[in-house]
């Protein structure tokens, strides 16, 4: 667990040096929160067993004069049926997760000065970025994946919509191999991508609906295709309670999963997992 925490703080720099290179200029807006997850029927590939998770999560999110940045961590714990490298029988502590997503967004009607709005569409970027990971299984994966493609920015009265069509390099490894073989290069692959932050009252009740899906096509050594759904329902506890907006956030939400990772025909690879949510912005 140390370990996995320490790889996960140097990520974490390394990824906001990243985001602060190209900025020219202060930041326009920003947020940041910490969140929590809880679901018990998440699912792990070859494993036919409902697992219980805790995920611990960070995010920030900001906007310069030409773009925005977005990094997010994941910590994951498992429960005893997703088992710790070591730990064959399930009867010790779960595995541990750590996973790392940062993505840049380069607007070019901000950098060339132009409108490139059409339509329902009020801005196009070029965007880049990169998810790592690491997970304490005997499989023992160590994702590294990196992406770049346009973006189309949809106009909406608030929040923002965003679908991205991502050109995708993906390394990993697979403990199960012989040593020197474990190192796997996937064929490049396309990954389409779309966000989206919505806010809306529901009469008094401030709430937002927000999430992302991505569909992943084949990237071969016997890969299908993957979709990854994580949609939720927020409800702006801290405005009801406190009188004080964004800053404590409680919900449901939903994680839909098909051929996890791309795998096929082996159990655990479709996940149908509901997750209550909170988010502490600050």
């Amino acid at each position: 667990m140390k370990q996995i925490c320490k790889r996960v703080f140097t990520l974490s720099a390394l990824a906001l040096a990243v985001s602060a290179a190209p900025q020219v200029s202060a930041a326009t807006w920003s947020d940041t929160y910490i969140g929590y997850r809880f679901g018990t029927e998440f699912t792990e590939p070859s494993n036919d067993k409902d697992i219980t998770k805790h995920i611990l999560q960070f995010t920030h999110a900001s906007g310069y004069a030409y773009g925005q940045n977005f990094l997010n961590v994941d910590l994951l714990q498992s429960d005893e049926n997703d088992p710790a490298s070591g730990d064959v029988r399930g009867e010790g502590d779960g595995a541990t997760e750590a996973y790392l997503t940062y993505r840049h967004q380069l607007h070019l009607g901000k950098v060339f000065d132009q409108d490139f709005s059409f339509g329902p569409v009020k801005e196009v970027a070029l965007s880049a970025g990169f998810d790592l990971n690491t997970k304490n299984t005997t499989f023992g994966p160590r994702k590294q994946l990196l992406l770049v493609g346009p973006t189309l920015k949809f106009a909406v009265p608030k929040g923002f919509l965003d679908f991205s069509v991502f050109y995708a390099h993906e390394r990993n490894r697979n403990g199960f191999k012989p040593a020197g073989e474990r190192d796997i290069t996937f064929n490049d692959y396309t990954v389409y991508n779309l966000a989206w932050g919505l806010p809306f009252n529901a009469g008094p009740v401030p709430m937002k609906f927000q999430g992302f899906i991505n569909y992943n096509t084949p990237k071969g050594l016997g890969t299908d295709d993957e979709i990854l759904a994580r949609p939720s329902l927020m409800v702006d506890v801290g405005d009801l309670a406190f009188g004080k907006s964004n800053t404590l956030w409680a919900g449901v939400g939903y994680e839909y999963w098909r051929n996890k990772f791309g795998n096929q025909g082996v159990d655990g690879i479709d996940t149908d997992a509901p997750t209550f949510q909170l988010e502490w912005h600050f």
